[in-house]
Formats: structure tokens, C-alpha cells, sequence
């Protein structure tokens, strides 16, 4: 899914061969479009498919805010529930996972077609904030406490590890899934080794591990 005609979202040879980053289209021509990777500046040909494009309407949602912009989507295409697309916009370009598609008269859905969507609704997934309940340490208190860490989408959290994140070093002891993430067999998480990724979680359980003590917050 592209924004313009000018920039198309394809797999870079040198920098990223199996996932798509947004590239400007330097020429065209002969069936092939000679084409910029705007993460690492490699240029390459590649055979861009010359399609019908729909316009539509895209809802991204970030940390309790939204707004809304326009994607090209091109004919045929087929959206679902869960997957994600690069989406630029004015401010900067937005990796966003797909949480609803709304058809004329509002009705839901998992799956359409680029033809039948009208509005896409989406999630930031490039950098969220995560929901951490935190135990303490020492186990003698019944109360947690709770706060948010900032991590890049794709930082993976494993349950019987430590991280130290937001100035607190703590031991993941649970995660709890996002209704919107795919390919987990449970949604929730508790045994050693068990992982899962930042923008894929609703919550982490963890153990404080900074002090005996709660410290101030």
C-alpha cells in the first residue's frame, strides 16, 4: 500500500530483502522504475505493476490519539485484520497494523478488497507504549503498581527475563496478547522462554527487581 505515486513501499536488496521500506521512484521506463531506498539510500531497478489505485481513508490510532489520512490502495488488494503497511503522511511515515475495515454503512469486518473498504483503521506499531504492572520485589506487599514503557514496535520481551527500561529493572513473569496480533497460540503468556513483541502486547506482569523497596515514582 503506497501513499503516492511518486514513493512505493518494496523489499531493499541491501537493507531489508524481506521486509518492504518506502522508496522514492527516480525514473521509469523500458518496464522497469529505477528506485531509492529512503532507509539506506540504495538504488536499485525494480518492475513496479502499473494498477488501478483507490484512495481511501485511514484512521491511525497512537498512544489514546488519532488522525486520520489518505492511503492508495491498489486494485484487487486484499486487507485483513492484523497486517501492517508503511503509510505516509505529512509528518513523517507511519508503520501501521490494521485493526478494523469499515464498509459502506459502517458495517465491520476481518477481510475485504481495496474495491469494498472505505475506511481502514489502524494502529501505530512502530514505537508504542506498553502497559506494565509491576509486583515488588520482596514480595511482602500486596499492592503493584503500574506504569507504560516506550519501545520500538518490534523490542521482544521474554517471560524470565530481566530488562531495565524507564529507570526500572524488572523480570518478566506474564504477557498478555492484543486482540489485533496474529500468530500466537495463546493470549496469555507465563511460561520461561515464552515472548512476544512489544506492539503485539496489551500488558506485561512483571517482578520489580530495582529494589526491595518501592521506590518513588
Amino acid at each position: 500500500m503506497t501513499e503516492s505515486a511518486e514513493r512505493v513501499a518494496v523489499a531493499c536488496p541491501s537493507c531489508s530483502p524481506s521486509l518492504e521500506t518506502v522508496h522514492e521512484v527516480l525514473t521509469t521506463g523500458g518496464g522497469h522504475a529505477t528506485i531509492r531506498c529512503t532507509d539506506c539510500g540504495h538504488t536499485h531497478k525494480q518492475q513496479l505493476e502499473s494498477t488501478t489505485e483507490y484512495e481511501r481513508d485511514v484512521v491511525v490510532s497512537q498512544d489514546g490519539d488519532s488522525f486520520t489520512a489518505t492511503a492508495d490502495v491498489p486494485e484487487g488488494e486484499q486487507l485483513a485484520v492484523g497486517e501492517e503497511f508503511l503509510l505516509e503522511t505529512d509528518e513523517a511515515i507511519v508503520t501501521a497494523r490494521i485493526t478494523s475495515l469499515e464498509l459502506d454503512g459502517e458495517r465491520r469486518v476481518e477481510e475485504t478488497t481495496a474495491e469494498e473498504v472505505g475506511t481502514i483503521w489502524t494502529r501505530a506499531v512502530g514505537n508504542v507504549s506498553v502497559n506494565l504492572t509491576l509486583h515488588p520485589k520482596d514480595g511482602t506487599h500486596d499492592e503493584t503498581e503500574s506504569m507504560t514503557v516506550q519501545v520500538p514496535g518490534d523490542y521482544e520481551f521474554v517471560v524470565g527475563e530481566t530488562d531495565e527500561l524507564g529507570g526500572e529493572e524488572f523480570t518478566i513473569e506474564g504477557i498478555h496478547i492484543r486482540d489485533d496480533a496474529v500468530g500466537y497460540e495463546y493470549d496469555k503468556l507465563d511460561f520461561d522462554g515464552d515472548s512476544a513483541f512489544a506492539k503485539d502486547i496489551n500488558r506485561l506482569y512483571a517482578r520489580d527487581e530495582s529494589s526491595s523497596a518501592w521506590s518513588a515514582w
